[in-house]
């Protein structure tokens, strides 16, 4: 069975940073693809980014490219979404998401529902 457990989330200003993290268990990490989700209050799920198994292939959303970088490291069987230059619009709840390589083959990274498995979510407040 597939856990994902976010963390890494909290409060910080305008123009700053954060990292927040996703570890995953039950599975060996390196034959999933893994995605970044968000939600704020009022609005849909929204996509952010996602990364291959192997990391080769990378996925942004328009609204966060240049500013945000996801990256993985397998042998710890965990994402990373290192966010800068955060805008008070990027305030969400952010979600991680996986879904096997084999299972994701041809579908598309970018929608939410070809992941299977997610996390409980982790809060970010960028304040203004």
């Amino acid at each position: 069975q597939v856990q994902l457990v976010e963390s890494g989330g909290g409060l910080v200003q305008a123009g700053g940073s954060l990292r927040v993290s996703c570890t995953l268990s039950g599975r060996t990490s390196s034959t999933y693809a893994m995605g970044w989700f968000r939600q704020a209050p009022g609005k849909e799920r929204e996509f952010v980014a996602a990364i291959s198994g192997s990391g080769g292939r990378l996925y942004y959303a328009d609204s966060v490219k240049g500013r945000f970088t996801i990256s993985r490291d397998n042998a710890k069987n965990t994402v990373y979404l290192q966010m800068n230059s955060l805008k008070p619009e990027d305030t969400a709840v952010y979600y991680c998401a996986a879904q096997s390589m084999s299972s994701l083959s041809g579908g598309s990274y970018y929608r939410g529902s070809n992941y299977a498995y997610w996390g409980q979510g982790t809060q970010v407040t960028v304040s203004s």
